[in-house]
């Protein structure tokens, strides 16, 4: 291993460090260990967090708000477009860092940095459907001496909370539209991606620091949940912009009870449904519910955990969907041959998911395709996916108090209940009718995204009206999105802050005045005013 805790090329320009006020802070120990999920052996990053560097982070970002909110927006666009330009010249060198860190293969990690500047040109759309059409400032006459204005302001500092799932992505799509409309930002990644996450930092300081911009715009401090804790409940922030699990969204909007000027967005997970109905084309549907339940290896808040199917294709809905998911392959996240999924995230993460399988089962779940650990010489977190089949879908009381891989407490004796499990495996349940489809559907306390296969518009319309969810599909999967339409959910799954192409919505609030230009103020009825009284 280098001296600096990494191995091997890491598209990293220095060792671990935080970015504070434009100054990189080295960070030594080992409190913090990024491996490849693939070679858990091979350390990719290591450091220790330090609660004391979010005072400092903070303090450099509020110091830079003011100057920088006051840059022309052009100029600051500038620098925007210039991040642009090095997400895509070094974006194979990212994809690399991203699937070493994360386990996905490697076509998956090519995807995640090549939409990294395209984030840059859906901020910065100014048509009609672009997200500056919606903060962009008017005027209209009230009276003939008087105009009404509206203009939008920065909140000020942002926090920016980043998941290990998209640690490039995700962190992105807060940052970019946070600094177009004036904010400055302090980024915590994930304890579980690191690396990438001062990848990140690195490329908007060089952007910045290019253009001449204010030390501290954007910072980056590295920690667990200390770390994350004193940031967002931290009295120099206005605005905590999170990407993870509903329990640590819980826990983040009860301590910010007394802060409620404070913009919380939050993006959190999903149990997402997807209903197969006779009449669907039934290679599309069996094709798009196993790459949404399976790809990433099961780790994306999009993914399909839930199949609803009508009983009159079952049989040959779920025979299919058992080979796909049985032939899928499983492998090095950099193999020369291609590879659907990687390892989960660690040990942990996998453990989850086959304890989730044997609750279930021991429920009255039937395993159709068990989920296995997978082992390796390099003994990465590798696991083969799974389908099972339950009776049906519930939201009870009790079903599952907590959700994630780290909290998982399946109660209520149902192998349908509303639990999501972040990892490879799906439950499928049989229906007759479209009533009890979206019943089931429905029988989520989350609401990110949902999917229906058929090609009867009357049901397609009834799905999309009446299922609760952030994002509805017709004929494609729950997973992936377009970055140019709104992207959050209900529930659990969010708190109707959407990112995507909304994301400028919560990055800046609307300010009216009235601005008069004449002299002759009415005076009110019991008021008397005497123009000699005024000298």
């Amino acid at each position: 291993m280098r001296p600096d805790g990494q191995t091997g090329l890491s598209g990293l320009q220095r060792g671990p460090a935080d970015l504070i006020g434009g100054r990189w802070v080295e960070l030594g120990g080992g409190g913090i260990v990024s491996v490849n999920p693939a070679r858990p052996s091979e350390v990719l990053w290591q450091g220790t967090g330090r609660v004391e560097h979010v005072d400092a982070a903070v303090e450099a970002a509020r110091a830079a708000q003011a100057e920088w909110a006051a840059w022309p927006a052009e100029k600051r666009y500038g620098v925007l477009r210039a991040y642009l330009d090095m997400c895509n010249a070094r974006k194979d060198e990212i994809a690399r860092l991203i699937s070493r860190e994360t386990g996905k293969v490697l076509w998956d990690s090519k995807g995640e940095a090549g939409i990294l500047g395209g984030k840059v040109d859906i901020t910065l759309d100014a048509s009609a459907h672009g997200g500056l059409s919606r903060v962009r400032g008017f005027e209209l006459p009230l009276t003939e001496s008087r105009v009404g204005r509206a203009w939008f302001r920065p909140h000020g500092v942002m926090a920016v909370i980043a998941p290990f799932n998209f640690p490039a992505h995700l962190a992105n799509g807060h940052i970019v539209p946070a600094l177009a409309m004036g904010n400055t930002v302090v980024l915590k990644p994930s304890d579980k991606t690191p690396a990438v996450g001062q990848l990140l930092g690195e490329l908007f300081d060089e952007a910045l620091k290019g253009a001449g911009a204010p030390a501290g715009v954007v910072n980056v401090v590295q920690g667990g949940a200390e770390v994350a804790q004193k940031l967002t409940t931290h009295e120099g922030i206005d605005g905590i912009l999170f990407t993870g699990s509903w329990a640590v969204g819980r826990r983040i909007l009860e301590a910010n009870l007394d802060h409620p000027g404070r913009i919380v967005a939050l993006e959190m997970g999903g149990n997402n449904p997807a209903v197969v109905m006779p009449g669907c084309h039934l290679r599309q549907a069996v094709v798009e519910c196993a790459r949404s339940a399976f790809v990433t290896t099961g780790q994306r808040c999009t993914c399909t955990r839930r199949i609803i199917v009508h009983r009159d294709i079952a049989d040959r809905f779920i025979a299919a969907l058992c080979k796909v998911a049985q032939g899928l392959v499983v492998g090095e996240p950099d193999a020369v041959h291609p590879v659907f999924m990687g390892p989960t995230i660690s040990g942990e993460a996998r453990g989850a998911v086959l304890e989730a399988q044997r609750v279930f089962a021991a429920a009255g779940g039937e395993v159709l395709v068990e989920s296995r650990a997978i082992a390796t010489e390099a003994g990465g977190y590798f696991l083969s996916a799974g389908v099972m089949r339950v009776d049906r879908f519930i939201c009870a009381a009790g079903c599952a108090e907590e959700v994630g891989p780290e909290r998982l407490r399946p109660g209520g004796g149902d192998a349908g209940c509303d639990l999501e499990v972040f990892g490879p495996m799906v439950r499928v349940s049989v229906v007759d009718s479209l009533d009890d489809a979206i019943v089931q559907a429905n029988a989520t306390r989350f609401g990110l995204a949902a999917s229906i296969f058929t090609s009867d518009e009357g049901e397609a319309g009834r799905f999309v009206r009446e299922v609760k969810a952030g994002c509805v599909n017709v004929n494609t999967g729950t997973a992936g999105a377009s970055s140019k339409l709104p992207f959050g959910g209900l529930g659990l799954s969010g708190n109707h802050r959407p990112a995507g192409a909304f994301s400028l919505d919560y990055c800046a609030y609307p300010v009216a005045g009235m601005m008069e230009s004449g002299n002759a103020a009415g005076v009110p009825a019991g008021m008397t005013v005497e123009d000699g009284w005024i000298g």
